[in-house]
């Protein structure tokens, strides 16, 4: 016999024992399926006292054991992972029954002026004849006041990191407040000093947006969600959950309050949206994507953002993350 059989034919005699025990091999087989059968067909003749000392059904209690073991686990994981956004109020969520089309809110150019492309423009403010703007892109972050007409950049403060990520800011009785993206954290500045904060206050929430009514800050984390906050306690006094005749609006991101209503711009869009502060409803919307020229936009410009309001001239100030131009509009109202 050749080498190769000879190694087959110990390898069979391995796996199922020399041949000339087959008989008794297979009446060995046999009788174990017998009993494997018997022992299932018995499951169903059980009583149920029977039943709960069998093997099988404690086996199965084992098993919902573990399952049920497992989804509580993963739940409370899932619970307790991540408060990035805040947990959805029910008492929050607006019907859009009887909500109708915000209406569609024209506006003039008046002018247009340079914008420093190195501004990642995460808030914007005119206040007492100058320009504040709140930067964001971690190191890159920055609070700074601008020549509103020529865009130089008169003054500049580095307040980012690795971790910080600059966002939207308002000024409230020459109080300068920032937020911060993730961090959950607010820088509070003097006006007169601008290279310090002379407080930090913690937050719960991220922080996008950020403008006041001149009682209470009215604050955006991404969601649809506006907070009515206390400056002096940073107490949450209410929020309100902003819809239109379609649902709800998210992502409300740089703030702005004039004239008695918050206007939003809505990341990712070329929209701002005008809100009623008691309702929550969408009552106007501007749309801004012919502002600027795909001539002037280059693979850094990034998105529409940033909205500050000139009571005195009457007119808004938009620009956008790394844009060239700070546009001057009159809304024709």
């Amino acid at each position: 016999m050749s080498g190769k059989r000879l190694h087959q034919k110990d390898m069979l005699e391995k796996e199922n024992g020399p041949k000339d025990n087959l008989p008794a091999q297979r009446m060995v087989q046999s009788t174990t399926y017998l009993i494997k059968f018997k022992t299932f067909a018995q499951f169903f003749f059980y009583t149920p006292a029977e039943l709960r000392q069998s093997w099988y059904f404690r086996r199965m209690k084992c098993m919902n054991f573990i399952w049920f073991s497992g989804s509580m686990a993963l739940f409370l994981l899932s619970a307790c992972g991540s408060n990035d956004r805040p947990a959805e109020d029910p008492t929050l969520r607006t019907s859009t029954y009887g909500i109708p089309p915000a209406a569609n809110v024209s506006y003039t150019v008046v002018a247009q002026y340079p914008h420093d492309t190195s501004a990642y423009t995460q808030g914007l403010q005119w206040y007492n004849g100058k320009l504040y703007e709140g930067t964001g892109d971690f190191e890159a972050s920055s609070l700074r006041i601008s020549d509103r007409t020529t865009g130089r950049v008169l003054e500049k403060h580095m307040m980012g990191s690795e971790e910080i990520f600059g966002e939207g800011i308002t000024i409230l009785r020459d109080t300068l407040y920032q937020l911060t993206w993730k961090n959950r954290k607010v820088f509070v500045y003097s006006i007169h000093d601008l290279s310090k904060p002379i407080k930090t206050i913690e937050w719960p929430y991220e922080g996008w947006g950020i403008t006041h009514n001149g009682k209470e800050l009215i604050i955006s984390d991404g969601s649809a969600n506006l907070y009515f906050v206390d400056p002096t306690t940073f107490r949450v006094m209410n929020t309100v959950r902003v819809a239109d005749h379609r649902g709800t609006v998210k992502e409300l991101n740089e703030l702005e309050y004039i004239n008695g209503y918050v206007y939003a711009n809505v990341y990712l869009t070329y929209d701002i949206v005008q809100i009623d502060p008691e309702s929550g409803h969408v009552k106007g919307r501007m749309q801004f994507d012919q502002l600027l020229s795909n001539s002037e936009k280059t693979n850094r410009t990034d998105v529409f953002n940033g909205i500050a309001w000139d009571s005195a001239s009457n007119v808004l100030l938009v620009t956008g993350k790394r844009w060239p131009k700070l546009f001057e509009i009159r809304m024709n109202q």
